[in-house]
């Protein structure tokens, strides 16, 4: 790879954006079992832990968090995954290999044309999806200038001959969450907190779902009904999302999204959709 094209795929395109996602936090049944899980097959570093809780990230910076004390299964509405971000194409290749080597259960591996994403499970039934953004100039554009996504067959063997042969160190500094998905029950009503009270941009629909974000980014949240079309509220101490971050880039956009946050029914720190999924402003 040219050191013009190393930079490229490492610009981060998530983060380009007023508003970005930062930690998500998963309300457990098994707290050792799931710190475990990400630390090892994952790969992301323990960063604090105590008897209720973990904080697990990269390069410093927390990505998971997780809460002992679920009392109920999750129910329909929720989390459909949260999306790790690496820097570069060879640092997913990285992860694949060791996914492979480690005998990791795949679930899914797409070409999204803007990105290209692997998909797993943790034990507890936790969507995760492990991807690499193409820089901004390749993501393809519909008439009108709209951004094109599809979910097309991964090249696994291609993404494997870009992998380094040392053994794997972990999830490399530059990891950020990159998105959330959410299960709802109404796509439309979805968009009526994310887009018209939080302020985030439609930037793609789907069938059954629709992907927002700020700063002219792919998504930043995704909302569908595939499997919750008509969900309700989900009770308190599920299993599961328990809440996820807002990270403002500049202290003028911190203080619109505070100002929103209140507007929506909430605080100027945080505020529960209409599905119960917790959304809180970082500091």
């Amino acid at each position: 790879m040219s050191a013009t094209s190393e930079t490229l795929a490492q610009h981060n395109e998530a983060l380009d954006a007023p508003v970005h996602i930062g930690a998500v936090s998963l309300r457990v049944r098994d707290l050792p079992g799931l710190t475990t899980f990400y630390r090892d097959a994952i790969g992301l570093s323990v960063l604090s832990q105590d008897a209720d809780h973990a904080v697990l990230g990269a390069g410093g910076e927390p990505l998971v968090k997780l809460e002992a004390g679920a009392r109920h299964p999750s129910s329909a509405a929720g989390l459909f995954h949260m999306a790790i971000l690496l820097p570069s194409r060879r640092d997913l290749g990285n992860w694949l290999r060791h996914a492979a080597e480690t005998r990791i259960g795949l679930e899914g591996a797409s070409n999204h044309l803007v990105s290209e994403a692997l998909y797993l499970s943790d034990p507890e039934g936790n969507g995760i999806e492990i991807y690499r953004d193409r820089s901004r100039p390749e993501w393809p554009r519909l008439d009108g200038g709209r951004i094109a996504m599809a979910t097309e067959r991964l090249d696994l063997d291609a993404l494997l001959r870009d992998a380094e042969p040392q053994a794997y160190a972990g999830m490399p500094e530059g990891t950020v969450m990159g998105h959330v998905h959410l299960r709802v029950g109404d796509v439309q009503q979805a968009e009526g907190f994310y887009r018209d009270a939080l302020g985030f941009e439609v930037m793609v629909h789907y069938p059954g779902a629709s992907f927002m974000a700020t700063g002219g980014y792919h998504h930043h949240i995704a909302a569908n009904t595939w499997h919750s079309r008509g969900a309700g509220p989900r009770r308190d101490n599920e299993a599961g999302l328990s809440s996820f971050e807002l990270v403002a880039r500049d202290a003028e956009a911190h203080s619109a999204l505070s100002r929103r946050l209140a507007a929506s029914g909430g605080d100027a720190g945080s505020v529960v959709d209409p599905w119960g999924n917790r959304v809180t402003l970082r500091d």
